[in-house]
Protein backbone atom coordinates (compact mmCIF):
# COMPACT_ATOMS: atom_id res chain seq x y z
CA UNK A 1 0.00 0.00 0.00
CA UNK A 2 0.93 3.30 -0.78
CA UNK A 3 2.09 5.26 2.94
CA UNK A 4 0.84 8.88 0.99
CA UNK A 5 -2.93 7.28 1.01
CA UNK A 6 -4.66 7.69 4.39
CA UNK A 7 -6.89 4.41 5.04
CA UNK A 8 -10.21 4.63 6.30
CA UNK A 9 -10.17 4.23 10.18
CA UNK A 10 -12.80 2.62 12.06
CA UNK A 11 -14.41 0.58 9.43
CA UNK A 12 -15.83 3.18 7.76
CA UNK A 13 -16.49 2.56 4.21
CA UNK A 14 -16.07 5.18 1.08
CA UNK A 15 -19.50 3.93 -0.19
CA UNK A 16 -21.23 5.15 3.30
CA UNK A 17 -20.02 8.44 3.21
CA UNK A 18 -21.37 8.47 -0.41
CA UNK A 19 -24.52 7.17 -0.33
CA UNK A 20 -25.46 9.81 3.22
CA UNK A 21 -24.31 12.60 1.23
CA UNK A 22 -27.51 12.27 -1.62
CA UNK A 23 -29.78 11.89 1.65
CA UNK A 24 -28.80 15.00 3.15
CA UNK A 25 -29.24 16.95 -0.14
CA UNK A 26 -32.36 15.70 -0.78
CA UNK A 27 -33.67 16.49 2.77
CA UNK A 28 -32.27 20.21 1.98
CA UNK A 29 -33.82 20.11 -1.28
CA UNK A 30 -37.03 19.11 0.54
CA UNK A 31 -36.91 21.32 2.76
CA UNK A 32 -36.32 24.46 0.39
CA UNK A 33 -39.56 22.91 -1.67
CA UNK A 34 -41.06 23.08 1.41
CA UNK A 35 -40.56 26.81 2.21
CA UNK A 36 -40.63 28.42 -0.88
CA UNK A 37 -43.97 26.73 -1.18
CA UNK A 38 -45.21 28.10 2.37
CA UNK A 39 -43.76 31.63 0.87
CA UNK A 40 -45.81 31.07 -1.87
CA UNK A 41 -48.76 30.41 0.29
CA UNK A 42 -47.76 33.37 2.36
CA UNK A 43 -47.34 35.81 -0.53
CA UNK A 44 -50.87 34.82 -1.52
CA UNK A 45 -52.28 35.31 1.85
CA UNK A 46 -51.08 39.14 2.12
CA UNK A 47 -51.90 40.06 -1.65
CA UNK A 48 -55.24 38.94 -1.29
CA UNK A 49 -55.32 40.69 2.42
CA UNK A 50 -53.69 43.71 0.67
CA UNK A 51 -56.81 43.38 -2.43
CA UNK A 52 -59.41 43.12 0.41
CA UNK A 53 -58.14 45.87 2.38
CA UNK A 54 -58.17 47.98 -0.61
CA UNK A 55 -61.79 47.04 -1.37
CA UNK A 56 -62.76 47.62 1.99
CA UNK A 57 -61.32 50.84 1.65
CA UNK A 58 -63.39 52.06 -1.56
CA UNK A 59 -66.48 51.12 -0.42
CA UNK A 60 -66.17 52.93 2.79
CA UNK A 61 -65.13 56.04 0.86
CA UNK A 62 -68.63 55.08 -1.53
CA UNK A 63 -70.43 54.83 1.38
CA UNK A 64 -69.31 57.84 3.36
CA UNK A 65 -69.59 59.73 0.08
CA UNK A 66 -73.49 58.84 -0.36
CA UNK A 67 -74.22 59.69 3.29
CA UNK A 68 -72.67 63.41 2.35
CA UNK A 69 -74.17 63.84 -0.49
CA UNK A 70 -78.01 62.09 1.03
CA UNK A 71 -77.35 65.16 3.86
CA UNK A 72 -76.45 67.59 1.44
CA UNK A 73 -79.75 67.11 -0.30
CA UNK A 74 -81.67 67.28 2.29
CA UNK A 75 -80.44 70.62 3.64
CA UNK A 76 -81.42 71.38 -0.31
CA UNK A 77 -84.79 69.90 -0.03
CA UNK A 78 -85.74 72.01 3.22
CA UNK A 79 -84.29 75.34 1.41
CA UNK A 80 -87.12 75.03 -1.54
CA UNK A 81 -89.29 76.90 0.41
CA UNK A 82 -86.95 79.71 1.08
CA UNK A 83 -86.78 80.51 -2.82
CA UNK A 84 -90.47 79.87 -2.79
CA UNK A 85 -90.88 83.11 -0.01
CA UNK A 86 -87.99 84.72 -1.97
CA UNK A 87 -90.00 84.20 -5.12
CA UNK A 88 -93.38 85.75 -3.60
CA UNK A 89 -91.56 88.64 -2.01
CA UNK A 90 -89.86 89.46 -5.05
CA UNK A 91 -93.37 89.79 -6.67
CA UNK A 92 -94.86 91.81 -4.05
CA UNK A 93 -92.08 94.51 -4.42
CA UNK A 94 -94.06 97.28 -6.05
CA UNK A 95 -92.26 100.01 -8.11
CA UNK A 96 -93.21 102.07 -5.09
CA UNK A 97 -90.27 100.29 -2.90
CA UNK A 98 -87.39 101.62 -1.60
CA UNK A 99 -84.12 100.59 -4.51
CA UNK A 100 -82.13 100.19 -1.62
CA UNK A 101 -84.68 97.28 0.08
CA UNK A 102 -85.25 95.72 -3.48
CA UNK A 103 -81.68 95.72 -4.34
CA UNK A 104 -80.96 94.37 -1.00
CA UNK A 105 -83.63 91.66 -1.63
CA UNK A 106 -82.74 90.94 -5.05
CA UNK A 107 -79.06 90.41 -3.97
CA UNK A 108 -80.11 87.92 -1.33
CA UNK A 109 -82.06 85.60 -3.40
CA UNK A 110 -79.38 85.67 -6.01
CA UNK A 111 -76.19 84.55 -3.71
CA UNK A 112 -78.83 81.77 -2.53
CA UNK A 113 -79.95 80.33 -5.79
CA UNK A 114 -75.87 80.54 -6.42
CA UNK A 115 -74.70 78.40 -3.73
CA UNK A 116 -77.73 75.99 -4.25
CA UNK A 117 -76.91 75.80 -7.86
CA UNK A 118 -73.16 75.02 -7.14
CA UNK A 119 -74.94 72.36 -4.89
CA UNK A 120 -77.06 70.83 -8.53
CA UNK A 121 -80.28 72.94 -8.12
CA UNK A 122 -81.76 73.84 -11.35
CA UNK A 123 -85.17 75.42 -12.10
CA UNK A 124 -87.65 73.53 -13.94
CA UNK A 125 -88.49 75.58 -16.74
CA UNK A 126 -92.39 74.78 -17.17
CA UNK A 127 -94.27 77.91 -18.83
CA UNK A 128 -95.18 76.52 -22.75
CA UNK A 129 -93.58 73.43 -22.95
CA UNK A 130 -95.49 70.44 -22.82
CA UNK A 131 -96.57 68.75 -20.15
CA UNK A 132 -94.43 66.42 -18.49
CA UNK A 133 -96.09 64.04 -15.35
CA UNK A 134 -92.53 63.06 -14.39
CA UNK A 135 -91.76 67.00 -14.21
CA UNK A 136 -95.00 68.82 -13.53
CA UNK A 137 -97.84 68.54 -11.12
CA UNK A 138 -100.98 69.16 -12.93
CA UNK A 139 -103.27 71.35 -10.36
CA UNK A 140 -105.40 72.98 -13.30
CA UNK A 141 -107.13 72.09 -16.37
CA UNK A 142 -107.93 74.36 -19.24
CA UNK A 143 -109.43 73.41 -22.57
CA UNK A 144 -107.52 74.37 -25.26
CA UNK A 145 -106.77 72.31 -28.78
CA UNK A 146 -103.57 70.09 -29.47
CA UNK A 147 -101.13 68.57 -27.15
CA UNK A 148 -101.19 69.35 -22.96
CA UNK A 149 -99.10 72.16 -23.00
CA UNK A 150 -98.11 74.13 -19.66
CA UNK A 151 -100.22 77.01 -19.55
CA UNK A 152 -99.32 78.76 -16.33
CA UNK A 153 -96.78 77.82 -13.53
CA UNK A 154 -97.78 78.28 -9.78
CA UNK A 155 -95.10 76.59 -8.11
CA UNK A 156 -91.68 76.04 -9.25
CA UNK A 157 -90.56 72.66 -9.56
CA UNK A 158 -86.80 71.55 -8.80
CA UNK A 159 -84.17 68.76 -9.81
CA UNK A 160 -80.96 68.43 -8.22
CA UNK A 161 -78.63 66.69 -10.11
CA UNK A 162 -80.49 65.57 -12.96
CA UNK A 163 -83.33 63.93 -10.88
CA UNK A 164 -86.71 65.85 -10.06
CA UNK A 165 -86.88 66.99 -6.38
CA UNK A 166 -89.90 68.56 -6.74
CA UNK A 167 -92.24 68.58 -9.62
CA UNK A 168 -93.57 72.10 -10.66
CA UNK A 169 -96.81 73.04 -9.73
CA UNK A 170 -98.73 73.88 -13.15
CA UNK A 171 -102.26 74.73 -14.88
CA UNK A 172 -102.22 72.72 -18.60
CA UNK A 173 -104.29 73.26 -21.59
CA UNK A 174 -105.27 70.09 -23.27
Amino acid sequence: MDADVPQPSGGVDDNEVVDTEPDAAAAVEDDLGRLMGERDEMRALAQQIQADFENYRKQAMRRETAIVERASDALVEKLLPVLDSFDAALAQLSAETDAGVRKGVELVFAQLVGVLEASGLERIDSDGAPFDPNEHEAVMHEEGDGEPTVAATMRTGYRLKGRVLRPAMVKVTT
